[in-house]
Protein backbone atom coordinates (compact mmCIF):
# COMPACT_ATOMS: atom_id res chain seq x y z
CA UNK A 1 0.00 0.00 0.00
CA UNK A 2 3.11 1.87 0.79
CA UNK A 3 4.18 2.23 -2.83
CA UNK A 4 0.76 3.79 -4.31
CA UNK A 5 1.62 6.87 -1.84
CA UNK A 6 3.51 9.80 -2.84
CA UNK A 7 5.24 11.77 0.03
CA UNK A 8 7.27 14.95 -0.17
CA UNK A 9 10.14 15.51 1.93
CA UNK A 10 11.29 18.98 2.90
CA UNK A 11 14.82 18.54 2.66
CA UNK A 12 16.77 20.74 4.25
CA UNK A 13 20.11 19.98 3.69
CA UNK A 14 20.50 18.82 7.20
CA UNK A 15 20.87 15.26 8.69
CA UNK A 16 17.28 15.10 10.39
CA UNK A 17 15.40 15.83 6.75
CA UNK A 18 17.98 13.08 5.17
CA UNK A 19 17.55 10.45 7.32
CA UNK A 20 13.68 11.39 7.10
CA UNK A 21 13.69 10.95 3.33
CA UNK A 22 15.91 7.26 3.61
CA UNK A 23 13.28 6.12 5.91
CA UNK A 24 10.61 6.36 4.03
CA UNK A 25 11.80 5.60 0.76
CA UNK A 26 12.96 1.88 2.84
CA UNK A 27 9.25 1.62 3.35
CA UNK A 28 8.20 1.53 0.03
CA UNK A 29 6.64 5.53 -0.48
CA UNK A 30 7.08 7.13 -3.47
CA UNK A 31 9.27 9.91 -2.04
CA UNK A 32 9.94 13.26 -3.48
CA UNK A 33 12.73 15.63 -1.87
CA UNK A 34 12.28 19.14 -2.05
CA UNK A 35 14.19 22.49 -1.02
CA UNK A 36 11.71 25.16 0.57
CA UNK A 37 13.85 28.37 -0.35
CA UNK A 38 12.64 31.41 1.91
CA UNK A 39 14.14 34.86 2.32
CA UNK A 40 17.62 35.89 3.39
CA UNK A 41 18.45 39.36 4.27
CA UNK A 42 21.20 41.19 2.48
CA UNK A 43 23.41 41.58 5.22
CA UNK A 44 23.83 37.91 6.14
CA UNK A 45 25.83 35.69 3.99
CA UNK A 46 24.11 33.51 1.79
CA UNK A 47 23.58 30.06 2.77
CA UNK A 48 20.81 28.76 1.32
CA UNK A 49 22.75 27.52 -1.92
CA UNK A 50 25.09 25.30 -0.23
CA UNK A 51 22.35 23.94 2.02
CA UNK A 52 20.20 23.51 -1.53
CA UNK A 53 23.47 21.50 -2.60
CA UNK A 54 23.47 19.27 -0.23
CA UNK A 55 19.96 18.34 -0.72
CA UNK A 56 20.39 17.75 -3.82
CA UNK A 57 22.98 15.33 -3.09
CA UNK A 58 20.77 13.50 -0.50
CA UNK A 59 18.73 13.35 -3.19
CA UNK A 60 20.94 11.89 -5.87
CA UNK A 61 22.01 9.45 -3.60
CA UNK A 62 18.56 8.11 -2.58
CA UNK A 63 17.66 8.58 -6.20
CA UNK A 64 14.70 10.33 -5.61
CA UNK A 65 13.38 13.48 -7.62
CA UNK A 66 14.38 16.97 -6.73
CA UNK A 67 12.22 19.92 -6.60
CA UNK A 68 12.16 23.16 -5.05
CA UNK A 69 9.71 25.63 -3.46
CA UNK A 70 9.76 28.92 -3.27
CA UNK A 71 8.00 30.21 -0.09
CA UNK A 72 10.13 33.63 0.05
CA UNK A 73 7.68 36.05 -0.01
CA UNK A 74 5.66 34.30 2.80
CA UNK A 75 8.71 33.89 4.97
CA UNK A 76 9.41 37.39 4.66
CA UNK A 77 6.23 38.63 5.28
CA UNK A 78 4.74 36.02 7.74
CA UNK A 79 8.10 35.21 9.46
CA UNK A 80 10.73 37.60 9.59
CA UNK A 81 8.77 40.75 9.31
CA UNK A 82 6.14 39.50 12.31
CA UNK A 83 8.99 38.75 14.10
CA UNK A 84 10.69 42.58 13.98
CA UNK A 85 7.00 43.70 14.70
CA UNK A 86 6.47 41.53 17.88
CA UNK A 87 10.13 42.67 19.33
CA UNK A 88 9.19 46.61 18.33
CA UNK A 89 6.32 46.27 20.33
CA UNK A 90 7.65 45.01 23.28
CA UNK A 91 6.95 41.00 23.05
CA UNK A 92 8.76 38.00 23.08
CA UNK A 93 7.64 36.25 19.50
CA UNK A 94 8.94 32.40 18.59
CA UNK A 95 9.60 32.33 15.31
CA UNK A 96 10.18 28.54 14.82
CA UNK A 97 6.25 28.39 15.78
CA UNK A 98 5.01 31.00 13.18
CA UNK A 99 7.63 29.28 10.57
CA UNK A 100 6.60 25.40 11.06
CA UNK A 101 2.88 27.02 10.57
CA UNK A 102 3.19 29.27 7.81
CA UNK A 103 5.67 27.51 5.35
CA UNK A 104 6.75 24.31 6.35
CA UNK A 105 2.90 23.14 7.07
CA UNK A 106 1.28 25.84 4.77
CA UNK A 107 2.86 26.88 1.98
CA UNK A 108 5.01 23.22 1.51
CA UNK A 109 1.58 21.34 1.41
CA UNK A 110 -0.30 23.64 -0.74
CA UNK A 111 2.94 23.45 -3.36
CA UNK A 112 3.04 19.49 -2.30
CA UNK A 113 -0.42 19.00 -2.83
CA UNK A 114 -0.48 20.73 -6.16
CA UNK A 115 2.26 18.93 -7.48
CA UNK A 116 0.69 15.37 -6.62
CA UNK A 117 1.49 14.54 -3.03
CA UNK A 118 -0.30 12.76 -0.63
CA UNK A 119 1.51 14.02 2.01
CA UNK A 120 4.36 15.86 3.53
CA UNK A 121 7.22 14.81 5.56
CA UNK A 122 9.75 16.85 7.57
CA UNK A 123 12.66 15.76 10.23
CA UNK A 124 11.12 17.14 12.88
CA UNK A 125 11.59 15.23 16.13
CA UNK A 126 7.56 14.47 16.89
CA UNK A 127 5.11 11.70 16.43
CA UNK A 128 1.54 11.62 15.53
CA UNK A 129 -0.48 8.72 16.52
CA UNK A 130 -4.24 8.45 15.67
CA UNK A 131 -5.02 12.04 15.53
CA UNK A 132 -2.76 13.18 18.09
CA UNK A 133 0.71 14.96 18.21
CA UNK A 134 3.06 13.05 20.11
CA UNK A 135 6.62 14.14 21.99
CA UNK A 136 9.37 12.33 20.20
CA UNK A 137 11.60 9.58 22.17
CA UNK A 138 14.12 11.82 22.70
CA UNK A 139 13.55 14.10 25.57
CA UNK A 140 16.60 16.30 24.06
CA UNK A 141 15.52 16.65 20.73
CA UNK A 142 11.96 16.54 21.33
CA UNK A 143 9.74 19.60 19.20
CA UNK A 144 6.18 19.00 19.31
CA UNK A 145 6.43 22.87 21.45
CA UNK A 146 7.08 23.98 18.19
CA UNK A 147 4.36 22.14 16.82
CA UNK A 148 1.27 22.93 18.75
CA UNK A 149 -0.26 25.04 15.81
CA UNK A 150 -0.79 22.18 13.79
CA UNK A 151 -4.89 20.90 13.55
CA UNK A 152 -6.85 17.45 12.53
CA UNK A 153 -6.43 18.48 8.91
CA UNK A 154 -2.78 19.02 9.12
CA UNK A 155 -1.84 15.71 10.93
CA UNK A 156 -3.87 13.17 8.67
CA UNK A 157 -1.08 14.30 5.65
CA UNK A 158 1.95 14.69 7.90
CA UNK A 159 4.73 12.29 8.69
CA UNK A 160 7.41 12.27 11.25
CA UNK A 161 10.15 9.77 10.58
CA UNK A 162 12.18 10.50 13.56
CA UNK A 163 9.58 10.68 16.27
CA UNK A 164 10.50 7.45 17.77
CA UNK A 165 14.61 7.49 17.17
CA UNK A 166 16.92 9.64 19.03
CA UNK A 167 19.63 11.52 17.87
CA UNK A 168 22.34 9.47 18.13
CA UNK A 169 20.52 6.86 16.03
CA UNK A 170 19.67 9.06 13.58
CA UNK A 171 23.48 10.11 12.78
CA UNK A 172 23.81 6.65 12.75
CA UNK A 173 21.61 5.61 10.02
CA UNK A 174 23.18 8.42 8.22
CA UNK A 175 26.52 7.03 8.62
CA UNK A 176 25.33 3.55 7.86
CA UNK A 177 23.43 4.71 4.53
CA UNK A 178 26.51 6.91 3.48
CA UNK A 179 24.53 9.96 3.10
CA UNK A 180 26.27 13.53 2.20
CA UNK A 181 24.96 14.97 5.29
CA UNK A 182 25.77 12.27 7.70
CA UNK A 183 28.22 14.46 9.51
CA UNK A 184 27.29 17.84 9.40
CA UNK A 185 26.28 19.74 12.38
CA UNK A 186 22.88 20.52 13.26
CA UNK A 187 22.00 24.21 12.09
CA UNK A 188 21.14 26.87 15.29
CA UNK A 189 19.66 30.10 15.48
CA UNK A 190 16.29 31.66 13.69
CA UNK A 191 14.23 29.54 11.94
CA UNK A 192 15.45 28.74 7.95
CA UNK A 193 17.37 31.45 8.28
CA UNK A 194 20.57 29.33 9.38
CA UNK A 195 23.92 30.55 12.02
CA UNK A 196 22.22 33.94 12.76
CA UNK A 197 21.98 35.51 16.17
CA UNK A 198 18.63 36.96 16.92
CA UNK A 199 20.17 40.05 18.91
CA UNK A 200 22.34 40.71 15.49
CA UNK A 201 19.07 40.15 13.09
CA UNK A 202 17.78 42.60 14.98
CA UNK A 203 19.60 45.05 15.15
CA UNK A 204 19.77 45.66 11.35
CA UNK A 205 15.80 46.89 12.03
CA UNK A 206 15.46 48.15 15.60
CA UNK A 207 17.94 50.64 16.89
CA UNK A 208 20.31 49.92 19.87
CA UNK A 209 19.81 52.38 23.25
CA UNK A 210 21.54 52.20 25.73
CA UNK A 211 19.44 51.55 29.34
CA UNK A 212 20.39 50.73 33.08
CA UNK A 213 19.53 47.66 34.29
CA UNK A 214 18.16 47.73 38.12
CA UNK A 215 17.79 45.17 40.91
CA UNK A 216 14.52 44.77 42.77
CA UNK A 217 15.15 47.68 44.99
CA UNK A 218 15.05 50.08 41.77
CA UNK A 219 19.55 50.73 42.36
CA UNK A 220 21.04 51.31 38.78
CA UNK A 221 23.37 48.00 38.62
CA UNK A 222 24.26 47.64 34.91
CA UNK A 223 23.69 48.27 31.41
CA UNK A 224 22.18 46.74 28.35
CA UNK A 225 21.42 48.19 24.69
CA UNK A 226 18.13 47.86 24.35
CA UNK A 227 15.00 46.11 26.57
CA UNK A 228 12.78 45.65 23.45
CA UNK A 229 15.74 43.01 22.16
CA UNK A 230 15.54 41.34 26.01
CA UNK A 231 12.91 39.18 28.12
CA UNK A 232 11.72 38.04 31.43
CA UNK A 233 13.51 34.95 31.86
CA UNK A 234 16.77 35.89 30.18
CA UNK A 235 20.34 35.42 31.22
CA UNK A 236 22.17 37.35 28.68
CA UNK A 237 22.06 40.10 26.66
CA UNK A 238 23.18 42.96 29.74
CA UNK A 239 25.85 43.41 31.92
CA UNK A 240 26.12 43.53 35.89
CA UNK A 241 28.58 46.08 37.36
CA UNK A 242 28.18 46.39 40.78
CA UNK A 243 28.93 42.64 41.62
CA UNK A 244 30.78 40.86 43.83
CA UNK A 245 32.43 37.85 43.02
CA UNK A 246 30.31 35.46 45.46
CA UNK A 247 27.17 36.99 43.90
CA UNK A 248 25.11 34.08 41.52
CA UNK A 249 24.26 34.87 37.84
CA UNK A 250 21.49 37.46 37.17
CA UNK A 251 18.30 37.14 34.77
CA UNK A 252 15.64 39.30 34.12
CA UNK A 253 12.51 39.73 36.35
CA UNK A 254 11.18 42.40 34.49
CA UNK A 255 11.36 44.80 31.54
CA UNK A 256 9.89 48.73 30.64
CA UNK A 257 9.92 49.66 27.15
CA UNK A 258 8.61 52.78 27.94
CA UNK A 259 11.62 53.64 30.13
CA UNK A 260 14.06 51.05 28.25
CA UNK A 261 14.81 49.19 31.83
CA UNK A 262 15.19 45.72 32.93
CA UNK A 263 15.02 44.92 36.54
CA UNK A 264 17.04 41.81 37.56
CA UNK A 265 17.47 39.14 40.69
CA UNK A 266 20.32 36.85 41.47
CA UNK A 267 19.57 33.31 41.39
CA UNK A 268 20.59 33.20 44.89
CA UNK A 269 16.86 34.49 45.42
CA UNK A 270 15.10 32.24 43.06
CA UNK A 271 13.71 30.30 45.91
CA UNK A 272 10.74 33.34 46.94
CA UNK A 273 8.45 34.54 43.99
CA UNK A 274 9.21 37.89 42.13
CA UNK A 275 6.83 40.95 42.06
CA UNK A 276 6.22 40.11 38.12
CA UNK A 277 5.78 36.65 38.30
CA UNK A 278 2.51 35.17 37.44
CA UNK A 279 -0.08 32.26 38.26
CA UNK A 280 -2.73 33.58 35.68
CA UNK A 281 -2.01 33.91 31.82
CA UNK A 282 -4.79 34.77 28.94
CA UNK A 283 -3.78 33.17 26.11
CA UNK A 284 -4.95 34.69 22.46
CA UNK A 285 -4.68 32.87 18.96
CA UNK A 286 -5.41 29.51 20.64
CA UNK A 287 -4.94 26.27 18.56
CA UNK A 288 -5.88 22.84 19.84
CA UNK A 289 -4.16 20.09 18.08
CA UNK A 290 -7.31 16.98 18.65
CA UNK A 291 -9.49 18.88 21.04
CA UNK A 292 -9.73 21.08 23.71
CA UNK A 293 -8.24 21.31 27.58
CA UNK A 294 -11.17 20.24 29.89
CA UNK A 295 -11.58 23.41 32.48
CA UNK A 296 -9.86 23.06 36.05
CA UNK A 297 -8.60 19.43 35.36
CA UNK A 298 -5.03 19.33 35.83
CA UNK A 299 -2.32 19.28 32.25
CA UNK A 300 1.00 20.53 32.70
CA UNK A 301 2.50 23.17 30.30
CA UNK A 302 5.65 24.98 28.20
CA UNK A 303 6.24 28.92 28.30
CA UNK A 304 9.52 28.00 26.18
CA UNK A 305 11.42 25.55 24.20
CA UNK A 306 12.84 23.09 26.43
CA UNK A 307 11.24 24.53 29.44
CA UNK A 308 9.86 22.86 32.57
CA UNK A 309 6.53 21.50 32.29
CA UNK A 310 4.72 22.98 34.88
CA UNK A 311 1.66 22.10 36.68
CA UNK A 312 -1.82 24.26 35.34
CA UNK A 313 -5.82 23.83 34.75
CA UNK A 314 -7.63 25.69 32.18
CA UNK A 315 -9.93 28.27 33.50
CA UNK A 316 -11.98 30.39 30.84
CA UNK A 317 -11.84 28.51 27.51
CA UNK A 318 -13.58 30.52 23.69
CA UNK A 319 -13.59 29.97 20.50
CA UNK A 320 -9.37 32.33 20.36
CA UNK A 321 -8.68 32.78 23.97
CA UNK A 322 -8.17 30.82 27.00
CA UNK A 323 -7.02 31.70 30.43
CA UNK A 324 -4.26 29.16 31.70
CA UNK A 325 -3.66 28.86 36.07
CA UNK A 326 -0.68 27.90 37.07
CA UNK A 327 0.26 25.96 40.85
CA UNK A 328 3.21 28.47 41.50
CA UNK A 329 3.99 31.37 39.92
CA UNK A 330 5.91 31.70 37.03
CA UNK A 331 7.90 34.48 34.84
CA UNK A 332 6.75 34.54 30.95
CA UNK A 333 6.31 37.24 28.55
CA UNK A 334 3.96 38.62 26.69
CA UNK A 335 3.98 36.67 22.81
CA UNK A 336 5.86 33.85 24.47
CA UNK A 337 3.78 30.78 23.72
CA UNK A 338 2.28 28.60 26.34
CA UNK A 339 1.65 24.88 24.95
CA UNK A 340 -0.42 22.44 27.16
CA UNK A 341 0.87 18.55 27.34
CA UNK A 342 -1.40 15.94 28.64
CA UNK A 343 1.21 13.08 29.31
CA UNK A 344 2.92 12.68 25.92
CA UNK A 345 0.19 14.21 23.87
CA UNK A 346 0.60 17.80 22.65
CA UNK A 347 -3.13 19.64 23.37
CA UNK A 348 -2.25 23.01 21.77
CA UNK A 349 -1.72 26.12 22.85
CA UNK A 350 -1.68 30.05 22.05
CA UNK A 351 -0.07 33.23 22.24
CA UNK A 352 0.35 34.99 25.94
CA UNK A 353 -1.94 38.53 25.93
Amino acid sequence: MNKQKTIFVGLSGGVDSSVAAALLKAEGYTVVGVFIRTWQPDFIECSFREDRLDAMRVAAHLGIPFLECDAEEVYKRAVAEYMIEEYRAGRTPNPDVMCNREIKFGVFWEFAKSHGADAIATGHYAETENGLLKKAADPAKDQAYFLYRLTQEDLVHVFFPLGRLHKTEVRALAKKLGLPTSLKKDSQGICMLGDLDLKQFLAHYIPEVRGDVLNESGEVVGYHMGAIFLTVGERHGFTIEKKTPNDERYYIVAKDIEKNTVTVRAHSSSGTPTASASTEFRIDRVTWVSKIPEKEKKYTAQVRYHGEELSCHVKNIDADSATIIFDAPILAARGQSIVLFEKNNCLGGGIIH
